[in-house]
């Protein structure tokens, strides 16, 4: 079950910090750490800070883009210290480790850390269903990166712990790469409907996608919202003949 929790460190610039990550992983029971365009490489520092969790350092895989680390997916949860100009679904440690154990009985789902310094562009976060951030003490919320990661696994395993006697969930969600597919199936429809401006886009997408990101609709309902679009499509393309 804990095996389909991936921890993503995204742009990570201090390579104690992948050590101290997997450490804190590996006490919590997980064992899937994914870097993405990582600006240095597991070291000797990254060893001797992971304590004996070489395992997770030696299992790591690097891929260059988020989109290429969540696209099978099919729960993406993004860290964030802040809230940003279009406020997304919220969650809070408790919640996101609750929801990554019971969706992860499922298949793969992705918990997502930033850099360091700035920790993910609004463009990443737009990639995930929900945004989680660690309620700190405002007058002094310095966490670093390991704890953070110790933190929100520490509720991912309790709450895999309370489900060991649970059935196998039912429901079936699309990963990543299907979700990526409908938005650019919509945009494309949109467009060529005349709804979407090329010239002036605004922010119908990115307000799209946190519509349907807080819907969360299952497999079978996104390939029905599909259809709908291809049958708009087919529609407008009559007309227009």
């Amino acid at each position: 079950m804990l095996e389909n929790i991936r921890i993503i460190l995204v742009g990570t610039s201090h390579p104690g910090n992948i050590g101290s990550a997997a450490r804190a992983m590996k006490t919590m029971g997980l064992s899937q750490l994914m870097l993405v365009a990582p600006r240095v490489e597991p070291d000797g520092k990254s060893v001797a800070l992971a304590a004996g969790a070489v395992d997770v350092l030696k299992n790591i895989k690097t891929v260059p883009t988020l989109e290429a680390a969540i696209a099978d997916c099919a729960l993406v949860i993004g860290t964030s210290a802040r809230r940003r100009g279009l406020d997304w679904p919220q969650l809070d440690a408790r919640e996101a480790g609750e929801k990554l154990a019971l969706e992860g009985r499922g298949g793969p789902v992705a918990l997502v850390f930033g850099r360091e310094n700035h920790g993910l562009t609004n463009e990443e976060l737009q990639l995930c269903h929900f945004h989680v951030n660690i309620p700190a003490n405002p007058e002094y919320s310095s966490l670093n990166l390991a704890q953070a990661v110790q933190l929100l696994c520490y509720e991912v395993r309790m709450k895999h712990l309370s489900l060991l006697a649970r059935p196998e969930p039912e429901e079936a969600y699309p990963n990543g790469e299907q979700l990526e597919g409908f938005y650019r199936h919509l945009e494309s429809a949109l467009s060529h409907t005349g709804f979407i401006r090329k010239n002036h886009p605004g922010q119908v997408m990115a307000k799209l996608r946190r519509l349907f990101n807080r819907a969360r609709p299952e497999a079978q309902e996104l390939n029905i919202l599909r259809g709908i679009l291809t049958s708009i499509e087919k529609t407008d393309t009559s007309n227009k003949e």
